[in-house]
């Protein structure tokens, strides 16, 4: 039996929420899970052990602080969310068909508790992490995301250029992004957007800047895309909608907390270059 409903919390969700708490075995058996998500926990205990460097009671000791009574239900829980990651807005619109029709309101409270559970599960420490890799003048920032998740790295993008110099938008097809690696370097971050039904292209462009030594940091969903494996920071958030179509309500706000966060840390070179940049209009 699950100590957490699985539907209501995700294991990436669990782990942001404990992982400052582990001891250095279960943090490796966590940055393990996350970097081959979900596959290397639908392994044996054994191979989950010998993959994470640790031992296999370390594994179910992480197990169990993940909320799990044993490892066939934490097992159960990565199935579970394995296929929810391959639904597409066609077969979730069976399920939203069986919800009776109301007014908008119930997409609005659904959208408001994404961004709640969202909140609460972030991690201080990874969010501090990603706000000052994003504030570090001394790289560039390369930012990209998906079919419909473009948009709010494009918003990012649009924001972090008033406050900081060298953001780059990648857009059109991920085929004509390619040249752009040949400018990435270590002092480099790369954000990329990436929900479900992650997009294969984006996930190749991420190993190749990673290759090139640019820190990916990851903005995905509750299930994880398999970016995750290339990623020195991976944020999910939730996404889940009573509609066919996934929210991005929590992603757009976590966005926004990214704006903030920067534009607090460069306050006064932020306000300089954008009194710079009126002067100019």
């Amino acid at each position: 039996m699950l100590a957490e409903p699985a539907e209501r919390t995700s294991i990436s969700e669990r782990i942001a929420d404990r992982i400052d708490q582990m001891p250095a075995g279960e943090r490796r058996a966590a940055q393990t899970l996350i970097a081959n998500y979900p596959l290397i926990g639908l392994r044996t205990v054994a191979e989950f052990a010998q993959q994470a460097g640790v031992s296999s009671p370390t594994i179910l000791r992480f197990v169990a602080r993940l909320g799990f009574q044993n490892y066939p239900d934490f097992q159960a829980a990565l199935q579970a969310e394995l296929a929810a990651q391959i639904q597409s807005p066609l077969s979730r619109t069976a399920s939203a068909e069986a919800v009776a029709p109301s007014e908008a309101g119930r997409i609005a409270n659904a959208a408001i508790e994404n961004i709640r559970e969202t909140f609460q599960h972030i991690s201080e420490k990874q969010f501090t992490a990603v706000s000052a890799a994003l504030a570090d003048p001394r790289g560039k920032i390369y930012l990209a995301g998906g079919r419909f998740s473009d948009s709010i790295a494009r918003y990012l993008a649009a924001h972090l250029a008033l406050i900081r110099p060298g953001v780059v938008h990648l857009t059109g097809q991920e085929s004509g992004w390619h040249d752009k690696l040949a400018d990435m370097g270590r002092r480099d971050a790369m954000v990329i957007f990436d929900i479900r039904r992650y997009q294969a292209g984006l996930a190749d462009f991420s190993e190749k800047a990673a290759r090139r030594g640019a820190t990916i940091i990851l903005l995905t969903d509750q299930w994880v895309s398999p970016i995750a494996r290339f990623a020195r920071h991976v944020i999910p958030v939730r996404t889940a909608s009573p509609s066919a179509w996934d929210s991005s309500a929590a992603l757009f706000v976590l966005a926004e907390a990214l704006i903030d966060s920067v534009t607090r840390a460069r306050a006064d070179e932020g306000a300089k270059r954008m009194r710079d940049i009126e002067s100019f209009r």
